[in-house]
């Protein structure tokens, strides 16, 4: 009776951790969106990626967890941190007052999103997802996924390095220029003073 109460005590607090993650998950990814300030969206990319990485816990998938806190929420979320520090909040956008591509990217995104859930749970209904995968006690190991990197996924993983490089350079050529902007501007209204 006292395990069988524990492990209903478990359950329950199993699904209170998953439904406070996934709508932490949700909440800071429309923040991400929302907030007109790079460097909130920023700190709200983090609550984001966190809240994923208890949900990876949840699933079992430990190194998966650790990968998500180390690099992503870690790693790259200084690299943006230090871009949005570099280049400042104030800086004026490229394209401003141009066609709003953003929306329209944004609003095909949501509506893919939603027709894939839809046509899985379509295919849930009808039987087609319910046969499993069989999953080998390797699966997911350090092991594994360091062959997978190496071995079959090696050009994506390049490549993903060298995005991350090009992104890094751009942010430093970024925010060369905009600071070359403000010196500028700066010596124009002291000698404007001046005169």
């Amino acid at each position: 009776m006292t395990f069988a109460l524990a492990s209903l005590a478990g359950d329950v607090m199993v699904w209170v951790v998953w439904v406070v993650a996934a709508l932490a998950l949700l909440g800071s990814g429309f923040a991400v969106v929302l907030f007109s300030n790079a460097l909130y969206s920023a700190l709200s990319l983090i609550v984001n990626l966190a809240s994923l990485a208890i949900l990876y816990l949840l699933l079992s998938a430990e190194f998966v967890t650790a990968a998500q806190v180390l690099v992503y929420a870690g790693a790259v979320m200084v690299m943006f941190l230090f871009v949005i520090g570099y280049i400042g909040t104030d800086a004026r956008t490229p394209w401003a007052h141009g066609p709003r591509i953003g929306g329209v990217a944004a609003t095909v995104a949501g509506l893919a999103i939603l027709g894939e859930v839809i046509a899985a749970v379509a295919l849930e209904t009808n039987g087609s997802l319910s046969t499993a995968a069989e999953i080998t006690r390797s699966f997911g190991s350090p092991a594994e996924i360091g062959r997978l990197f190496l071995s079959d996924h090696l050009l994506v993983f390049e490549v993903t390095s060298i995005i991350l490089l090009i992104g890094a350079v751009g942010g430093v050529i970024l925010g060369s220029g905009i600071r070359r902007d403000r010196e500028e501007a700066r010596a124009r209204a002291a000698e404007r003073e001046a005169a």
